[in-house]
């Protein structure tokens, strides 16, 4: 199970990192706890994969153990009803997932159309775009507990996961767990409507972001409006859009600093959508940085606005 050596910028959709000291794909539990009870043993660190979509790997590589995610069953459990049940693995990936309830007209996907990564990273991160989101479909998620020498087995029903704005339990106090799988629940629709909506939603991200580069989609939280004092609402009162709720988009901020277009090394500030810092020219994870904390700088020094990463930092 255990690999050695194995370059991180083939399992990021960045394109960019060193190499893991360790690197282990599991399917199953019993694998997943296997591999745990190994790096115990070894006394690295470890860290869990999933898709690789917000990831930003390290040049100088993972001292430590990857464990990749790769189970991805499923089974429509209720399909006869109105709400359309499915219990589907962590590492199953998004795109799959949308798939099917496209195939079988099962609204409440239709905005996660056209996304990257896996169910299990999409719901430690509560995935949204398009005012949904996944804690809008999420009835219950199982995971392991992995802090201790015995592992130990959760479950937590939608509000126990609190979600919040791109985070859940699993991002702030679960840090320590694995999500192996949920039971997602759906609900009928019509076939035809659900795939132009889902059609739709390929489209705008076709044109409006710099998909023909690697990236590992937005760099930063958009801005809840209520964290602006209201008598500043006015400046943004063309651009505040719902994401699910009032948000400031970062991209605007970024672009009225005079950064779209900005490089450093082979990363760009992407003049399509420049809350993406794309991967040009073989960028390195130095490139990258340089290109956040000029962000986050120049953002301040016009806006008084902090950013907030959503990215991960391996």
């Amino acid at each position: 199970m255990f690999q050695q050596g194995v370059l991180l910028k083939n399992h990021s959709h960045y394109k960019i990192g060193g190499l893991s000291k360790y690197f282990i794909e599991v399917k199953t539990v019993d694998e997943i706890i296997k591999a745990i009870k190994k790096t115990r043993l070894l006394k690295m660190p470890v860290f869990i994969l999933g898709g690789g979509t917000n990831i930003l790997f390290n040049d100088n590589g993972f001292d430590g153990a990857i464990i990749k995610i790769k189970n991805s069953n499923f089974e429509i459990q209720d399909e006869i009803s109105e709400k359309k049940i499915i219990k589907a693995e962590a590492g199953l990936l998004l795109a799959d997932l949308v798939n099917l309830a496209l195939e079988k007209g099962f609204s409440g996907l239709e905005w996660a159309a056209g996304l990257p990564g896996t169910l299990g990273g999409a719901i430690r991160g509560n995935a949204g775009s398009f005012e949904g989101e996944m804690k809008d479909i999420i009835t219950q998620v199982s995971s392991i507990d992995i802090s201790k020498l015995e592992e130990k087995f959760i479950k937590r029903n939608n509000q126990d996961c609190k979600f919040n704005y791109r985070s859940s339990i699993f991002k702030t106090e679960a840090k320590n767990e694995i999500i192996i799988e949920a039971i997602l629940t759906l609900t009928k629709g019509d076939k035809n409507s659900i795939r132009e909506i889902a059609q739709k939603n390929i489209n705008y991200r076709k044109t409006n972001q710099p998909l023909d580069y690697p990236s590992i989609g937005s760099i930063f939280k958009n801005i809840d409006l209520k964290n602006i004092p209201l008598k500043r609402h006015k400046e943004f009162v063309l651009v505040i859009k719902k994401d699910p709720f009032p948000v400031i988009p970062v991209a605007y901020l970024i672009s009225e600093s005079g950064l779209k277009g900005i490089s450093c090394g082979g990363a760009m500030i992407s003049p399509k959508h420049p809350n993406f810092i794309i991967n040009t020219l073989n960028a390195s994870s130095n490139d990258v940085e340089n290109l956040i904390q000029l962000i986050k700088k120049q953002v301040k020094n016009k806006f008084n606005i902090e950013l907030t990463e959503e990215i991960i930092r391996v």
